[in-house]
């Protein structure tokens, strides 16, 4: 593990361990088969071991552990089949926002998400993968709530976890140029408030990771599952 949290012990002591321990999951820095200890958890940030199988659980739930039946808890591998269902999910939801979106856009989003386009660059330029993925994550965010649906992009959110995953090990292996290139796509069909164009563009962005997976999940066989 790298960081570690501050607990705040005003709120809840399970959810900041489920936080710490998704994020590592999601980033990778906890690479699936890897065990985890209850005890040794606990020690490091100083929380009871009930927090911690709290966290586990939730964690269990959401496909990213697995519970082993006298042998402990163990990071789950990736799902190629959650993958492929919420990248589905993720195209037929958000080609729907960016329409409505690019029907009637806000006068300063143009401005906003060129921005955004910026800290990308930079971030490429960086060679900061784990940022352009948060800054990708943010960009999509920022046309859900342009769209009035802030809430689907927290349903969203909860559905992509393995997606995720596997988002964080492409923009290490692969080249996050082009993906800046799809979202300056999508700007631009904003730009001309030309819903097609911009729904195009959206489809072309989500459907890369059908092209970097096959190679990736045969590349590191040993981090994926059906």
């Amino acid at each position: 593990m790298t960081h570690q949290p501050s607990i705040d012990f005003g709120i809840s002591s399970a959810q900041q361990v489920y936080d710490w321990l998704r994020d590592l999951i999601l980033r990778g820095a906890l690479a699936p088969g890897a065990r985890l200890s209850e005890t040794e958890i606990g020690n490091r940030i100083g929380v009871s071991r009930q927090p911690v199988r709290e966290a586990f659980i939730r964690l269990a739930a959401d496909g990213l552990a697995e519970v082993r039946p006298q042998r402990g808890t163990y990071i789950s591998r990736i799902s190629i089949s959650a993958v492929l269902s919420a990248r589905l999910i993720r195209e037929a939801v958000e080609s729907d926002l960016i329409r409505m979106v690019a029907e009637n856009p806000e006068p300063d989003l143009i401005p906003r998400l060129d921005a955004e386009i910026e800290h990308q660059r930079r971030a490429i330029a960086r060679d900061n993968a784990e940022e352009f993925v948060k800054l990708d994550d943010r960009f999509h965010h920022m046309l859900a709530v342009a769209a009035g649906q802030d809430a689907v992009w927290s349903v969203l959110e909860g559905l992509k976890s393995q997606m995720n995953r596997l988002r964080y090990i492409t923009a290490r292996t692969f080249d996050a140029q082009k993906l800046l290139d799809q979202h300056a796509g999508i700007v631009d069909g904003l730009r001309r408030n030309d819903p097609d164009a911009a729904e195009q563009a959206m489809r072309l962005h989500l459907r890369e990771l059908l092209n970097d997976m096959p190679e990736i999940s045969a590349s590191r066989a040993d981090l994926f599952i059906p």
